[in-house]
């Protein structure tokens, strides 16, 4: 698979609330694939590869302000994709 991975740490209420099932609704509409986890300090974890210009608009959205719970900061970091074929899960 040609593309990038986008790696995303969400903080805020980002927890019990739905956001990894709207981010997963998200990512298979942009034709993403990887997965959205809780991490234990209460971040969402979100791992997605694909074609940079879909990840950059996940992305997007992960900031934009309509997604469920409150989102106060998003962290980012950008690597070559390792081969996610298919498939975006809530893990």
């Amino acid at each position: 698979m040609t593309g990038v991975r986008l790696t995303a740490w969400v903080r805020g209420r980002v927890q019990g609330v739905g956001f990894r099932w709207w981010t997963r609704a998200r990512a298979l509409e942009l034709g993403l694939a990887g997965w959205a986890r809780n991490t234990p300090d209460g971040r969402v974890e979100v791992v997605a590869e694909g074609e940079e210009e879909a990840c950059v608009r996940l992305l997007d959205l992960l900031r934009g302000g309509d997604t469920p719970g409150q989102v106060s900061g998003v962290v980012e970091r950008w690597s070559a994709a390792k081969g996610i074929s298919r498939g975006f899960v809530e893990r």
